[in-house]
């Protein structure tokens, strides 16, 4: 997909770009490419797989949330280097993103990043999400929690669920096969909080691969004891 595909693609689903958006998703390319030789970021990197896999792929997102509907105020869990949230808030600049990430290298990309493509209201933050979901300051404070390939549904809800408001969403983008989490992730959804609410599959376009955004409502308040600490939601996921 190269970039004027990417642009017109979206177009289609209603997502017009500006010659300045494109600009940004440009020098996005390149800035990811320039610090992918110093660190790893990233296996993919040849231009049109990163305009496809990375940046559409990511903007899907909003072919079912609206996020011009008002201020949304995002956190992207475990982001790595930067997906899905940079993407979209390219595409929508009135949202406000926070990132999570336990890599400090990948939080450096980040800030750098931002100042590159001129970002506003964007924060990244060094840390595991496992105590980032027991800071006050975070938890439960958001509209919209996303996580983008990270972890199985199970180990995602107790990540995410706890920093999403109630009455918040969660959003949970799978390749293909999401139906095995889905069953395997009903009781650590419900537990922590939310009702997953639509599932919706599509086609990656070009290669045809599956792909599946989970939309997880936050209806009550997570329970207190979860997140648990780092790395027993890996080890003993809540089944």
């Amino acid at each position: 997909m190269n970039p004027e595909q990417f642009q017109a693609m979206l177009a289609e689903k209603g997502i017009v770009l500006s010659e300045k958006q494109m600009g940004q998703y440009e020098l996005y390319y390149e800035t990811l490419v320039e610090w992918n030789e110093k660190m790893n970021l990233t296996a993919i990197t040849a231009k049109e797989d990163v305009y496809l896999k990375h940046f559409y792929d990511s903007v899907s997102a909003a072919f079912y949330y609206d996020f011009n509907e008002k201020p949304i105020d995002i956190c992207d869990v475990g982001a790595g280097a930067g997906f899905p949230s940079i993407p979209i808030k390219i595409a929508f600049p009135n949202v406000k993103v926070t990132i999570v990430d336990s890599l400090n290298k990948r939080i450096t990309f980040l800030e750098h990043l931002a100042k590159v493509l001129k970002l506003e209201n964007t924060q990244f933050i060094h840390d595991r999400a496992e105590t980032f979901g027991k800071n006050k300051a975070h938890r439960e404070q958001y509209d919209l929690v996303m996580a983008r390939a990270v972890a199985r549904l199970t180990v995602l809800s107790e990540l995410c669920l706890p920093l999403a408001a109630v009455g918040g969403t969660f959003i949970a983008m799978k390749g293909g096969q999401a139906e095995d989490e889905i069953q395997s992730g009903k009781k650590a959804v419900t537990l922590l909080g939310g009702n997953l609410v639509a599932v919706h599959s599509f086609k990656l376009p070009v290669e045809e691969s599956e792909r599946n955004i989970l939309i997880i409502q936050k209806e009550k308040k997570s329970p207190k004891q979860y997140p648990r600490k780092p790395g027993t939601p890996n080890k003993t996921p809540i089944e």
